[in-house]
C-alpha cells in the first residue's frame, strides 16, 4: 500500500523543519550569532538521511517492489 504524494511531501517538510529548528536552537545555545545559527540549521537539513525522509510504509513498499523486480 503506497501513501499519497501529498502525505509524503508533508512528512518530508515536517522532518526538515524539525531538523532546522533543532540545529538553530543548538547553535544559538552554543553562542553562535543569528547568521551562524542559520548556517547550522541548514547544515542539519543537509545531514538528514534521505531514507529517513520517506515514511515507513512507502519505504517498505519500494523495497518489496525492487526485490520482486530482481527475481
Amino acid at each position: 500500500m503506497s501513501e499519497n504524494p501529498e502525505h509524503i511531501a508533508e512528512h518530508v517538510r515536517d522532518t526538515c523543519i524539525q531538523a532546522a529548528r533543532k540545529g538553530y536552537e543548538d547553535a544559538a545555545m552554543a553562542g553562535l550569532c543569528g547568521e551562524g545559527a542559520l548556517e547550522a540549521a541548514l547544515s542539519a537539513i543537509e545531514k538528514l538521511d534521505p531514507a529517513s525522509l520517506v515514511p515507513e510504509t512507502t519505504a517498505s513498499d519500494n523495497t518489496t517492489r525492487r526485490d520482486s523486480e530482481q527475481e
